[in-house]
């Protein structure tokens, strides 16, 4: 019996860890797209630029995880990122290959600004 129990918890989480991993995720407007590599935090290049991730950022890697920024050093990741009113980044989003592969999207504040954005299907249009 308690056999039985164990194996029919252990499947139920199996299964709960596939349909997390399938749910797509939703990005706010907000979302710039860039390259961003870590350097000693809270230093970041992002698009080749120097930058900083603001305090209490929150980088969710392509499982939707949130690793500690100090375990991403020296790694360069696309990523979706947003920033906050003092220019720091606040959220970060590791993509996938699938999230990559939408296209097109915003590099820029100014590109966001003039093109339209389908949070439904989470895509943008240019004019």
């Amino acid at each position: 019996m308690f056999r039985r129990v164990i194996a029919a918890v252990s499947a139920l989480l199996l299964l709960m860890s596939v349909v997390h991993a399938q749910v797509p995720r939703n990005f706010p407007a907000d979302a710039l797209r860039g390259s961003m590599v870590i350097g000693e935090v809270p230093e970041i290049l992002l698009n080749a630029k120097p930058a900083r991730l603001g305090p209490g950022v929150r980088i969710r890697d392509q499982g939707n995880l949130q690793p500690r920024p100090a375990a991403l050093i020296g790694m360069t990741f696309l990523v979706h990122y947003t920033v906050d009113t003092q220019g720091l980044v606040k959220d970060v989003w590791i993509l996938t290959p699938e999230e990559a592969a939408r296209k097109p999207w915003p590099a820029t504040v100014r590109e966001a600004q003039a093109w339209k954005f389908d949070a439904v299907a989470q895509t943008w249009s240019k004019p």
